[in-house]
């Protein structure tokens, strides 16, 4: 084989990275949200229990949003966090902990800022009829929610996670 026939080496890359990667599932992806969901709560919980009490808790003082730290602490906060952990890690803490990532769904390459904010605010898409567009990843071929599709983006992770790949002797 000449130099002329071997395939380019980022041919070759893509190849590797498909045959080792697989769509992350709707139950892991369930997984990695309660271990993000948990994380949220034990960092805004003592902030607003700081500043409200436990008043916080009685709808009838508080209204669906106690105040402006409320908004910023539960919905602004959180979002942030999670839009920068997208951007730098391709993952949020409950993703990295289960080895899955976001990724452009197009090329496999890491999703731009403007996908992931956009990933982030189609959530809110996903989640307004029933909640349909997060269940939708457990139909989907390609394991994409509402908010992945609108983004571009699909979740991945490693096929083989484990230390040794497994393998069968072939004898009876």
């Amino acid at each position: 084989m000449t130099n002329h026939d071997e395939p380019p080496q980022a041919i070759l890359q893509d190849v590797n990275r498909e045959q080792t990667l697989e769509y992350a599932g709707f139950w892991i992806r369930v997984v990695a949200s309660l271990i993000d969901s948990i994380l949220i709560v034990l960092v805004t919980l003592p902030l607003l229990l700081w500043i409200y009490g436990v008043e916080y808790f009685d709808p009838e003082q508080t209204g669906f949003v106690a105040g402006t730290a409320d908004f910023l602490i539960s919905w602004v906060l959180p979002a942030i966090a999670v839009i920068v952990f997208w951007i730098y890690k391709s993952a949020t803490p409950g993703k990295m902990l289960v080895s899955a990532r976001i990724v452009d769904a197009r090329t496999g390459e890491r999703a731009s800022t403007g996908q992931l904010i956009g990933r982030y605010f189609g959530y809110f898409v996903s989640g307004i009829p029933f909640l349909l567009g997060l269940i939708w990843v457990a139909f989907d071929r390609r394991k994409q929610g509402w908010h992945d599709k609108l983004a571009g983006t699909v979740v991945v992770r490693e096929k083989n996670r484990g230390p040794e790949p497994v393998r069968f002797d072939r004898q009876a």
